[in-house]
């Protein structure tokens, strides 16, 4: 397994890590016996970086995790996220990023995983009634008391990670990133690089767009999040399958599948990219783990990105309110 650093003299962590997510909440059909299987053979082929959050299944998925590491533990770099609140029933409350809530959510996200230390801790959502050097400096007490022991932040804005990184050390920024969404590139990856931050990208495949197993918005089941979602809606899904299929012509050329095609391309963004593509089967576990072995010359890196311009994508990456929530100021 290859590996990447997260962030200037950080712990080292395999170069693709695994979104555990869809295990337990927003893409139809959950089997938490193949979830867990799928957890078991990621750490079998040496992918150590296991990503997941406490809002994820209001919970479910950190004990899912946790019941999947339980024999494992020291095999795992495991990364969870704190900030987006949602209630018993599911329905979200908005961001808090208040001192005195932080270590309340550390501590109920370690019971759910059933472990003593959580190697990379995100704030998920930038609070913005709460000032960061706050919530960074509560999150630095959960590392001096030893309960955590690097700092994150997610969708969070270059001036918000400056802000963060002059109170403690952040490890690694996390944020969306593919080639149908390249926001990141004109200041959030150059920031992350003159900060020594390791840049961590999720949904690398588009949300399984860009691997071309899509052709109807139809063939998402009923209960699959992304039937309304806006790029996969009306005249965009097939706006965006037009991008997808560009993808599919130049993985045939390559002689790969078009996830390993566009896993590769988010790979050779920068050994401080690491992309946690998601999954919660293992035969495409195994298909994204093989996009490692897929190399990229300069000229076909610059082939795909031609191909799939920034702004080249039909419709926002998430609903009105949901894009509220991402720190861009």
């Amino acid at each position: 397994m290859k590996k990447r650093r997260l962030g200037k003299g950080g712990p080292e962590v395999s170069a693709l890590g695994l979104g555990c997510m869809g295990m337990s909440e927003f893409y139809a059909g959950r089997d938490e016996a193949e979830s867990v299987a799928t957890i078991h053979r990621a750490l079998d082929l040496g992918l150590t970086l296991l990503d997941t959050a406490d809002m994820y299944g209001v919970g479910e998925n950190e004990e899912l995790v946790g019941k999947a590491i339980r024999d494992r533990r020291k095999e795992v770099f495991l990364a969870t996220k704190f900030g987006n609140v949602r209630g018993q029933n599911g329905e979200f409350l908005g961001v808090n990023g208040r001192p005195e809530y932080v270590k309340s959510y550390c501590e109920a996200s370690l019971k759910r995983l059933g472990v003593e230390t959580i190697d990379l801790y995100y704030q998920h959502r930038v609070d913005p009634n709460t000032p960061i050097e706050e919530t960074v400096g509560a999150m630095a007490d959960l590392v001096k008391e030893g309960k955590v022991r690097h700092l994150g932040l997610s969708e969070a804005s270059p001036r918000t990670l400056r802000r963060a990184c002059a109170v403690h050390r952040i490890s690694a920024l996390q944020t969306e990133y593919s080639l149908w969404t390249r926001d990141p590139e004109p200041e959030i990856l150059p920031a992350c690089r003159e900060l020594g931050v390791a840049f961590v990208a999720y949904s690398p495949l588009g949300r399984g767009f860009l691997s071309g197993r899509f052709r109807r918005p139809e063939d998402f089941p009923e209960d699959d999040y992304r039937r309304n979602h806006p790029r996969f809606q009306g005249e965009n899904f097939f706006a965006n399958l037009r991008l997808a299929e560009k993808v599919q012509q130049m993985a045939k050329e390559k002689g790969c599948t078009p996830s390993q095609l566009a896993l590769a391309w988010v790979l050779a963004q920068g050994e401080e990219v690491v992309p946690i593509p998601g999954t919660k089967r293992r035969k495409y576990l195994e298909e994204n783990i093989a996009a490692l072995g897929v190399e990229l010359s300069p000229a076909e890196v610059a082939r795909l990105s031609d191909a799939l311009p920034p702004g080249a994508a039909a419709g926002d990456r998430y609903h009105p309110y949901a894009m509220k929530a991402i720190d861009r100021s």
